[in-house]
């Protein structure tokens, strides 16, 4: 066999093995987790940007959602958004955007018209099926709290907010999106599973030696991994240096063409 024709056919097993046709073993459900990185409130209101994207980026393929936590500013950005998004070929689409993502433009606060540069983190978990994470509730402190505003204003006289900590690993979750307090326990319970099958996973991978580099079900914050600059029009990715225009259509939930090319 010639090594123009060997070349290609590792390069179709190997795009096989990549999209991973199995489809009982891909999750239909994910969380995302997007939090305000350097920039201060500017860097707040891009995670609010980014989460509407996706938003009309799940309304378009027909995908639920449902926020299960949040962190409001006073100007209406979020320090942190915890939602669920499920859906056929969910996980797939969105796991690459897991990483470091970064906004180049002027914000509406700026009275002298310089460019300015913030970040954002996004972080995609695989929603575990309930046979795969079992908890033991001695295992678990779970308090409750009233819920609160932009600034920490109170903004519920009820202790309605969740907070569940995991005393084997440390990990602490929380929830005060719903004013019901059984709603919030599942929607923080909902976080630690996803949380928890993460934390397996790596272990996992870390007993077999493995150094895994890939994003995939690490929800890895450090890697920038796409620019997105308004003064240019224009949302490069990083990885595979490619640059894409019409930023607005992009944001405004028209991801297909990214998602498409780094497949």
């Amino acid at each position: 066999m010639k090594l123009v024709e060997l070349k290609q056919q590792n390069k179709e097993e190997l795009k096989k093995l990549l999209q991973n046709d199995n489809k009982e073993d891909v999750p239909n459900a994910v969380l995302v987790e997007i939090r305000a990185g350097t920039g201060g409130e500017e860097a707040a209101l891009f995670a609010a940007d980014l989460f509407k994207m996706y938003s009309k980026y799940a309304l378009a393929k027909n995908w639920s959602q449902k926020v299960l936590d949040s962190n409001l500013t006073n100007v209406g950005g979020y320090k942190e958004i915890t939602f669920e998004l499920k859906g056929p070929d969910v996980f797939q689409k969105m796991i690459s955007e897991a990483g470091v993502h970064r906004v180049q433009r002027i914000p509406t606060t700026e009275k002298a018209g310089r460019i300015h540069t913030s970040t954002a983190s996004v972080a995609v978990l695989p929603i575990p099926k309930k046979t795969e994470i079992k908890m033991n509730l001695a295992d678990l402190r779970i308090d409750y709290f009233r819920s609160s505003g932009p600034g920490g204003q109170n903004v519920n006289k009820r202790m309605t907010a969740v907070r569940i900590t995991h005393l084997p690993t440390g990990i602490v979750v929380a929830s005060q999106t719903q004013r019901n307090q059984l709603q919030n326990k599942d929607n923080a319970m909902s976080i630690l599973a996803a949380k928890l099958l993460e934390k397996k996973e790596s272990e996992a991978v870390e007993k077999l030696g493995g150094n895994r580099n890939s994003q995939i079900g690490s929800a890895k914050r450090a890697e920038k991994i796409r620019t997105y600059n308004f003064p240019q029009d224009r949302v490069t990715d990083h990885r595979i240096k490619k640059t894409f225009h019409n930023i607005e259509g992009i944001m405004d939930g028209k991801l297909d063409p990214l998602t498409e090319n780094l497949k």
